[in-house]
């Protein structure tokens, strides 16, 4: 699935378009070393395709590269990152 990234100020955006239809997962940075996952939208059109998971998969491996840390304000994010404990190196709760 190919991830694009947008960053503009402390506003970003992880997105894919998948089918004609776009996922995307929204952050703000709150500093150089903490984002802030805010929201995860996955069409029903492409629900159970992975989507949200990449998406999730995307910002724990940018947060990895980055060396920043991520608190999961989106109720996805918060559900991926609780199924995932080894991701925990880059959560904050």
């Amino acid at each position: 699935m190919d991830i694009v990234h947008e960053e503009t100020g402390s506003h970003g955006r992880y997105s894919t378009t998948v089918e004609g239809h776009t996922g995307e997962m929204t952050y703000s940075r709150s500093s150089p070393k903490l984002v802030i996952v805010d929201h995860t939208l996955v069409p029903d059109e492409l629900r159970g395709k992975g989507v949200g998971q990449a998406l999730a998969k995307h910002a724990i491996d940018e947060a990895r590269k980055g060396g920043w840390k991520i608190i999961p304000l989106c109720p996805f994010m918060r559900a991926q990152a609780l199924r995932h404990p080894d991701w925990q190196d880059v959560i904050q709760a």
